[in-house]
């Protein structure tokens, strides 16, 4: 017997609840999550601007040795740049700006040159369109006081930030979901586990790990590693059991939940296919979910449980 999959009248009243639980969280703690991310942000953008003199020594140097700098240096800009509109005018490869942005690093392959010759162009684009609304000594000549790199600083944090703002919440309320699945294990007598010492076969009963990668076998014969948010061994587990999974999602609108929901069937399928097809894999939902995303899960055989009803862990054996 599922879950709740099997149960479609229960659906129009869960995804109400569901999405009042969401609402009133957002209100609740949000704003907080965003204030945090915002003053962190600031640190790190007042590091930017001494490795830059206040920006007024924007140099290739500087990037190659902090590439993080470089998405704080685009909110720098008038108008703020995206990641693309700086590879279209600065006439770098892409590579370049998605390495430094989403890895902090220049990539390891590109020839010594190219990356010379990108980072000045980089920065020449920088320079060029600092806003001068914000930093107001790049054009006066004055040297700038503590509170006006702070000012400024604080302005790109904002901007920064607000092109962000989705994954900052969504990283909170992971974060939210994950605590609520330990602290409903813990206080039933399950021990939290670090995930490397968590093994797919043979974890002790009665333990849970979070963010757990897991390899699985691809149709063209490699192995892939397949990230789960929670992996926990039931305390009556048969020895050669696997442990259930959970994926955590949450959703602040219902328009890109459907975008997302091959995301989950595809890891299914991969995890049946390497582990066999009595792996047990549920989803922990908490917002705007509609019947359409929980039909099309139901209909690839994923069942979920619903954060507001958090009891209906003890449906998957737990």
């Amino acid at each position: 017997m599922g879950i709740n999959a099997d149960k479609p009248k229960r659906w129009k009243g869960d995804i109400a609840e569901s999405v009042d639980y969401y609402n009133a969280w957002f209100v609740r703690f949000a704003p907080r999550a965003y204030r945090e991310s915002r003053e962190k942000t600031t640190g790190q953008v007042e590091s930017a601007l001494r490795w830059t003199d206040n920006l007024k020594a924007v140099e290739p140097s500087v990037l190659r040795e902090h590439p993080e700098v470089l998405p704080m240096l685009r909110m720098a800009t008038a108008p703020p740049i995206a990641q693309d509109r700086l590879v279209g005018l600065a006439k770098v490869p892409k590579n370049l700006v998605s390495s430094m942005e989403g890895k902090a690093r220049i990539p390891p392959h590109m020839d010594e040159q190219g990356v010379e010759e990108g980072l000045a162009a980089i920065a020449a684009i920088i320079t060029r369109l600092a806003d001068p609304d914000i930093f107001t000594w790049l054009h006066s000549g004055q040297k700038p006081g503590k509170q006006d790199v702070y000012r400024a600083a604080t302005i790109v944090a904002d901007r920064l930030c607000g092109s962000i703002a989705n994954p900052i919440i969504r990283n909170a309320q992971e974060k939210r979901q994950l605590e609520a699945i330990g602290k409903w294990l813990t206080d039933r007598g399950y021990e939290h586990v670090a995930s490397a010492d968590f093994k797919l076969r043979g974890a002790r009963k009665g333990t849970f790990t979070f963010r757990l990668n897991i390899p699985v076998n691809q149709a063209a014969g490699n192995t892939v590693q397949v990230p789960v948010d929670a992996a926990i061994m039931p305390m009556k587990a048969s020895r050669a059991g696997l442990p259930f999974l959970v994926e955590a999602k949450s959703a602040g609108d219902f328009t890109n939940v459907n975008k997302r929901r091959k995301e989950e069937a595809t890891k299914v399928k991969q995890l049946r296919q390497t582990y066999g097809a009595k792996i047990r894999y549920v989803l922990f939902l908490c917002g705007y979910f509609d019947s359409g995303y929980l039909g099309y899960e139901a209909a690839e055989g994923i069942d979920w449980v619903w954060e507001h009803r958090l009891d209906d862990l003890r449906g998957c054996g737990l």
